[in-house]
């Protein structure tokens, strides 16, 4: 005989689960203790539930297996929903285990009683709860096979009197294998073939979907002299030793990968869903390839679609290929590409604002000479190991990210890069740094994002998980200015009134660094990444650097410059 907790716990063990995140407490006390007296899964506990399910989808993402996390009756259920969009958006197969009152109270408006059915049913592509014994294990088959068939989230809601009662018989839970890639048509290669054959000049925007194609990804280029634009996950894997890559396109991207865009005749569009419209060329003919054939589209208008896995459709194109002579279009990319690269890693020296152009565009932008996050983000990419797994909070900590931390080695990246939330790169971190607590992680945090989860850090602390968490401190919610800046409005409600956050650290029990100096700047780096434990590097950054879009309009360049002038005149007046 066994428990229904047992069980679950037993059947995810099975499928080779190591971690569940979560917060103990009352419903979910069965499962908690099945999982104290297995012994094959280690539960840790955080101070916040979003925290466990940014962790868990992590660990999903990392792995491409299920991530677990666990959520108590009500609130605490409630408190894991962020996160889960999170895994929803990013394609991650993610478990939520939630408690509900007892059976018998169900629908009785009894304390704590929400309808998680109702709750979960848009980020879950399942959602159910467990009203008998009798339906389990079958209901857990049905949500992890979900999950992990259809790459998102299942909710399985367990009142605390049924995860307590025993099983009438041995239940052998039986969970599907991940579906093969699809490979596209033969008739739709030809199609696609014919298209860029008789095409002068091709772009490629290639994303996460290809990262698993690299050598053919990078042939294909070859044959088309094609520049390739990168999405932000496809840095991963794409990026190193790549000849062909001009960086992003975006907010966070750069003009020769906008340039590139804008001059071709086809974009060859292969494992992409780059969601921000007004960085696609109009007038050209778009190839889309995706293995998600709702996918094809829905950003850009498209000439010829093919559903199908990118490594397949590649390895079937190539053959029908000719190799193009004239390079002109790559090429030009390319020159493109590095003379920016050249003109911002510049900014990345720490003596920049010494230097004579450096000296007069601090008196612009930088006059107090604080640290540039420039500097920080470079000095991070030369010092970090080749299998750092790196994440980033969304805003700018992610633009300097983006631009100079390359994906090289074995390196791994994570972000909230579709559902765009704050305070996401400290819970994956811990959620990367549980799978292997001897590999490096790195995490690029805004310091409204840290501070807005920083109950646990003492999770960080309690199960010895090596996190070096490098926050921005420009005192700023810093995208968000930007943003006012570019309408024309001057900065409002941005400001943030932080403490000294390494000494917040320390008292955490954390390494606490801080660095106000930039000539201080790289030893204090070294030294966060030396560090065995967990490590809070607190550098006060420049609040006024400006991270200028490729492609920026008139309007938004007239609107920072009369922000601006409003900034510096509420500054002279003390408003």
């Amino acid at each position: 005989m066994s428990t229904v907790a047992a069980m679950v716990v037993e059947a995810l063990a099975r499928l080779g689960v190591k971690t569940v995140w979560g917060v103990v407490g009352d419903a979910l006390n069965p499962l908690t203790d099945a999982i104290r007296t297995h012994g094959g899964i280690e539960w840790i506990g955080v101070r916040h539930e979003e925290v466990a399910a940014f962790a868990a989808g992590a660990q999903a993402q990392l792995t491409g297996t299920l991530g677990v996390c666990a959520g108590t009756v009500g609130p605490g259920s409630i408190h894991l929903l962020n996160g889960l969009y999170d895994a929803k958006k990013s394609h991650a197969p993610l478990l939520a285990i939630c408690g509900q009152v007892p059976s018998g109270e169900i629908g009785s408006d009894f304390f704590q009683e929400v309808n998680n059915d109702v709750i979960f049913a848009d980020v879950a592509l399942f959602a159910h709860t467990v009203t008998s014994v009798a339906q389990m294990p079958y209901l857990l088959e049905q949500a992890v096979n979900a999950a992990l068939a259809g790459r998102g989230v299942a909710v399985l809601s367990i009142p605390g009197d049924i995860g307590g009662a025993e099983l009438p018989k041995e239940a052998i839970p039986r969970f599907v294998d991940v579906a093969a890639p699809l490979a596209p048509h033969p008739q739709v290669l030809g199609t696609i073939a014919k298209e860029l054959n008789e095409a002068r000049r091709i772009t490629m925007l290639v994303g996460a979907g290809a990262r698993d194609a690299r050598e053919l990804v990078l042939e294909v280029a070859g044959k088309l002299a094609s520049p390739m634009v990168l999405t932000l996950k496809a840095k991963e894997g794409l990026e190193e030793a790549n000849e062909f890559q001009v960086g992003q396109a975006g907010l966070i991207g750069n003009p020769a990968a906008a340039h590139a865009l804008e001059r071709c005749e086809v974009l060859l569009m292969v494992g992409t869903d780059f969601p921000y419209r007004d960085s696609y060329p109009s007038g050209k003919t778009v190839i889309q390839i995706d293995a998600a054939g709702a996918h094809i589209g829905r950003r850009t208008a498209v000439d010829v679609g093919v559903v199908g896995d990118a490594g397949l459709t590649l390895a079937g194109l190539l053959p029908l290929l000719e190799t193009k002579t004239d390079q002109t279009h790559v090429l030009d990319a390319r020159t493109r590409y590095q003379a920016w690269t050249k003109r911002h890693l510049s900014l990345a020296d720490p003596a920049h604002d010494s230097h004579l152009t450096g000296r007069v565009r601090a008196i612009a932008d930088n006059p107090g000479h604080a640290i540039r996050p420039e500097a920080v983000a470079a000095a991070i990419d030369r010092l970090a190991d080749g299998d750092a797994i790196f994440t980033s909070d969304t805003g700018m900590s992610t633009v300097w990210l983006a631009r100079y931390v390359t994906m090289r080695g074995t390196r791994r990246l994570l972000g909230s890069y579709n559902l765009g939330s704050m305070a996401n790169a400290m819970p994956q971190a811990l959620g990367a740094s549980a799978l292997e607590r001897t590999r490096q992680v790195v995490a690029f945090c805004g310091d409204g994002g840290l501070s807005m989860l920083m109950g646990d850090l003492l999770t960080a602390v309690a199960y010895g998980l090596p996190v070096k968490l490098v926050v921005f401190n420009n005192g700023r919610l810093g995208m968000v200015k930007l943003e006012q800046e570019q309408a024309g409005l001057p900065e409002f409600g941005t400001v943030l009134a932080n403490p000294d956050l390494a000494a917040v650290g320390r008292a955490c029990g954390l390494h606490g660094i801080r660095v106000e100096d930039p000539g201080a700047l790289e030893a204090a780096i070294s030294e966060a990444l030396a560090h065995q434990g967990p490590v809070l590097l607190d550098v006060v950054t420049n609040p006024d650097e400006v991270s200028i879009p490729p492609d920026t309009k008139i309007g938004q360049a007239l609107g920072y410059a009369s922000a601006r002038l409003k900034e510096t005149r509420a500054h002279r007046s003390g408003a």
